[in-house]
């Protein structure tokens, strides 16, 4: 009997190996999810196939909602839990003292510039557009609501609501109060850790539906809109992208290098996947997960990052709430035919540093444009006009709230000498498609045992 194996069976691939199917990285996925969207959204409104157009509708507003629906008890259990590890940190107040304050300065950089380019291109002149052209927006901003909308009558009503500078509140009181109570908090303590931990598994989840997202979203903008209105936003679209350009690869480098000392081209390397989900998603909240990984593989302490990331997802917005907001307010008044004094300019300032919180980290900034417009008694309507364009400028303002969500903690931890340098020169990038290498679960339970 032979007892060597035959030249069909040698060659023969094991039974139990099945091939791998390798899907392409993340951002070429996104690539080609936006590519797809504009074509479909094209050929749905060229040709007026209405099943098309609704399909797209649906795709992108179930995006958004799955990332809406893990909003309120996300921020909640990661303020909440961030509140409390601030006990491992020494000089804690310090630190959000200084975080506080840059925030404040890097807006206030941001909003000049949004206000250096208005007054030098004119957005509004020229566009065709007339003040009958805006309409009321169904969300409004004042500055008493502002003022008296953080405190919440119950502890329902902002969840099912998202009202999230409630549920900054509501989670900032807790994690406080779970300081104070101490080794008696501690089992309430481990299940908002237990419970933060499956709410961003679950955002992975979501976060690896952005490609899809992205056709059902840029889809329904170009259907909806088409390329006309692209006309006549010209200015003003150019004005917003050169500002937010301006910010992220002008900015926030020069602020890496002079103020952290450390290279700007390694934080945009490890950033990026931060960057262009921030992008697709438009929603800093949503990409609050993957920027609180960017930092912590950056060299950032865990202990400050999952204070400082999840406090500046709510109210660090340099695109949305500094330059958006300036280059509305001038080319709405140039709209209306409206002059705008020195006054008005610092009004502008004021409130583009002091109420940047009222955006939330949502997409979309349309509380913060009211607001703006109201403080200067310039018209509503014109948020109107500006609601159009939205979806195509959020996605730029939104990577630039995100890269200064990641930079800040950065420099100050840099400037507090607490920044591990090694690990920020050996950062790298890595791919959303493969979870396992951007959640941070694992070293996250081992950090649960460590503190249990």
């Amino acid at each position: 009997m032979s007892t060597h194996s035959s030249p069909d069976s040698k060659d023969a691939p094991p039974r139990d190996r099945k091939p791998r199917i390798s899907l392409p990285p993340f951002w070429v996925q996104v690539l080609i999810g936006l590519v797809a969207g504009v074509l479909l959204g094209w050929a749905a409104r060229t040709w007026d196939v209405d099943w098309l157009g609704r399909t797209l509708d649906e795709i992108g507003g179930i995006f958004v909602q799955l990332l809406r629906l893990a909003v309120g008890p996300l921020v909640f259990f990661a303020i909440a839990v961030s509140v409390t590890r601030l006990r491992n940190v020494s000089n804690a107040a310090r630190l959000a003292v200084r975080t506080l304050l840059w925030f404040l300065a890097t807006s206030l950089i941001a909003v000049a510039i949004g206000l250096a380019i208005g007054l030098l291109t004119n957005p509004g002149r020229g566009t065709g557009l007339t003040p009958a052209d805006g309409a009321l927006p169904d969300n409004q901003g004042s500055w008493l609501d502002f003022l008296t909308g953080i405190i919440p009558t119950n502890v329902v009503t902002p969840f099912t609501e998202l009202a999230v500078l409630q549920i900054v509140f509501l989670a900032a009181a807790t994690g406080i109060a779970a300081l104070q109570l101490g080794e008696k908090a501690a089992p309430l303590v481990t299940l908002g850790e237990a419970a933060l931990e499956l709410l961003q598994k679950a955002l992975w989840w979501v976060i690896r539906l952005a490609p899809i997202g992205t056709t059902g979203l840029i889809g329904r903008a170009i259907n909806e809109y088409g390329w006309d209105l692209l006309g006549d936003y010209a200015t003003f679209t150019a004005d917003v992208y050169i500002g937010c350009a301006l910010v992220l690869f002008g900015v926030y480098p020069l602020l890496l290098r002079l103020a952290a000392g450390v290279n700007p081209l390694q934080f945009f390397r490890a950033a990026w996947p931060a960057l262009q989900l921030a992008f697709v998603s438009r929603s800093s909240v949503g990409t609050l997960p993957v920027t609180q990984q960017v930092t912590e593989r950056l060299g950032v302490p865990r202990e400050y990052s999952s204070f400082a990331v999840p406090f500046a997802a709510t109210t660090k917005m340099d695109g949305c709430a500094a330059i958006y907001p300036a280059l509305s307010a001038i080319f709405v008044a140039e709209i209306f035919d409206v002059n705008l004094g020195v006054q008005d300019y610092l009004l502008i300032v004021f409130v583009s540093v002091i109420g940047s919180a009222a955006t939330a980290g949502l997409t979309g900034a349309t509380v913060m444009t009211t607001l703006t417009l109201s403080t200067l008694g310039l018209p509503l309507e014109g948020v109107g006009l500006l609601l159009a364009i939205d979806p195509i400028l959020d996605m730029m303002r939104t990577a630039t709230n995100v890269a200064g969500q990641a930079a800040v903690p950065l420099i100050v931890a840099a400037r507090e000498k607490i920044l591990d340098r090694d690990a920020y020169d050996s950062a790298t990038s890595f791919d959303l498609t493969d979870a396992t290498s951007a959640e941070p679960s694992a070293p996250r339970r081992e950090e649960l045992k460590a503190t249990a």
